[in-house]
């Protein structure tokens, strides 16, 4: 008797797991970089994760119509990207490592362990961008401390203040679109 009622509460479970109420589609692409510098070589390993789930519902669900036909529902998409750098692995929500332009002069941001490093041209030092909790970033350099921010098109903007006319000056890194 009690093999027969774990029997059938094993079945009844089981039957409603194997109902399926969504479209679910999965699509991971990684991308590996390898940057050779005076420090050796290292790889940036870029996994990006985009789920797409979609409910399954029927326009008569009420019908006694044995094939039944399905109505289209929004998909839902969520995307999550994880950089690799170094062994350390974070999630990033969007990746701003490109190329970008200013005064003629092109710099490069490329991810980092905790943030992104900024190539400055004719110079080897390298400036690091660090964000904070409110999605800005603090620009650090040797003779410079700024707060950054990209704009809706994806440019850098630095504030930095100016100690001598009590003013903040603004630069603006434009990103370049390959």
């Amino acid at each position: 008797m009690k093999t027969t009622l774990l029997t059938l509460m094993a079945l009844f479970v089981s039957v409603n797991v194997l109902a399926q109420n969504k479209n679910v589609q999965q699509e991971v692409k990684t991308t590996v970089t390898t940057i050779k510098d005076s420090d050796g070589e290292r790889k940036i390993v870029k996994k990006e994760k985009v789920n797409e789930v979609q409910n399954i519902e029927l326009q008569d669900a009420d019908s006694k119509v044995l094939n039944k036909d399905t109505k289209e529902t929004p998909v839902q998409v969520t995307s999550t990207t994880e950089v690799t750098v170094d062994g350390v692995t974070r999630t990033v929500d969007i990746d701003r490592s490109a190329y970008y332009l200013m005064d003629g002069e092109k710099y490069q941001i490329a991810v980092d362990k905790t943030g992104y490093s900024m190539s400055i041209p004719k110079s080897k030092k390298t400036a690091l961008l660090r964000k904070t909790s409110n999605n800005n970033y603090i620009y650090v350099n040797k003779d410079k401390v700024s707060v950054g921010y990209f704009d809706k098109d994806g440019n850098l903007i630095l504030e930095t203040y100016d100690e001598k006319n009590d003013k903040m000056s603004l630069e603006k890194f434009q990103l370049v679109k390959e």
